[in-house]
Formats: C-alpha cells, structure tokens, sequence
C-alpha cells in the first residue's frame, strides 16, 4: 500500500532533515483519499504525540506528491481512503522510521502487519466522500465524529455507531453516520489474509472555504 518505489512515502521523509531540526521519538496519524492511479488526491494529519510538529510537517509535505499503490477491489483499481501512522525515533543517532497501514493502538503498540480496513467509492459501495453538515452556524468549524465500525472479511460493514464528536451538538457524528451508510470497504488484512475487524476511525469535516 505504501510501497517501495524512489516516490514513495517511505523512501521521500527526510530523516536526516528531522534529526538536524531536532526531531525526537514521535507518531502522528494520517490519512489520504488515494485515486486509482495511486495519487494522493487529499490528505490530512492529526493525533501527533508531543512534540511531533516537525514529523507532521514533513509528512504532509511528502504526502502532497507520494505515490501509493492504489486499493484493488474486483480487478479494478479504485479510489480509497487509507489510513495510516508514521513512527519516528533515534536509535544509537540513526534515524528509525515506520510507516503502518493502521491507526488502532495495541497494534501500533506491537508494530503488527494489520491493516485498517479501507472505505472505497464505486462499484458496489455507496461511500461517496465526505458531505459537510449543516451546523446553524454563522461560522463553518472544522469538526470530527470517531466512528467505531465492524466490518467483516468480506468488507461488508456489519455495524456502525458514533463514539465521539467534537465540537458536540453540531451534527458531524450524524453527518459520518449518513456518510458510510451503504459504505463497502477493502476489508482489514492479518498476515496477508482478509479478517474481520473492529476498528475506529475518525472522519473529519472540513469547510470548503
């Protein structure tokens, strides 16, 4: 998923870079709408540790033009929303970087092969993309709805419900309900083979402005 070519995530962080700015042991999340042809189309970075902004920086800065190899579903390469974790550290003055395909902590804890499953547009799935909600605001905020999901082996979503929203009362865990109704997923990957899975995930809504 994130590969090995000279233009991928991986190879582009500039290690060296983060060590000569200071850069110390840090993890920031991420995710990105990635197309068929492996182009990052939208990205975004939250949850960084303490003192992870030069991680974040530099991650963002790489995702803008990363390659990534595209979600398959069906034969076809399909537009997907991946999500991700970039671990950094400094071991014996050497630069230590991981990049993992999912955001739930006790696997990031055992630095496992899990995948996240991915939510994808097309085909059979009714996902289209984020759909900002109407708040009655005068003032568009940038908001976030954590969505706890189980989603089978065969990337079905089997359930879904809201753990948090913020800002509260605003109607962004409603609008990610409405969102990943009808929603079908490249389902979550162990030792290379397809499982069922319970994950969370946040959804964040943006302005358009």
């Amino acid at each position: 998923l994130i590969g090995t070519a000279p233009n991928s995530l991986i190879n582009t962080i500039d290690t060296a870079d983060l060590i000569k700015k200071g850069q110390k042991e840090a993890a920031v999340m991420f995710s990105c709408l990635v197309a068929p042809t492996g182009d990052v189309v939208r990205s975004g970075a939250y949850r960084g540790t303490r003192g992870s902004a030069l991680l974040e920086q530099e991650l963002l800065k790489r995702l803008a033009n990363a390659k990534l190899i595209p979600a398959i579903h069906n034969h076809q390469p399909i537009i997907a929303i991946f999500y991700g974790t970039v671990k950094f550290a400094v071991v014996n003055g050497k630069p230590r970087l991981r990049i993992f395909a999912n955001q739930e902590l006790d696997e990031l804890d055992k630095e496992s092969d899990f995948i996240d499953p991915q939510p994808y547009v097309g085909q059979d799935s009714k996902f289209t993309g984020l759909n900002y909600p109407e708040t009655g605001t005068t003032v568009q905020l940038t908001g976030v709805a954590e969505l706890a999901l189980n989603v089978d082996a065969r990337g079905n979503l089997k359930s879904m419900h809201v753990v948090s929203e913020e800002p509260p009362l605003l109607g962004f865990g409603k609008a990610a309900i409405t969102d990943f109704n009808g929603a079908k997923f490249i389902p979550a990957f162990r030792n290379g083979q397809p499982v069922e899975s319970n994950v969370k995930i946040p959804v964040y809504y943006k302005p358009s402005s």
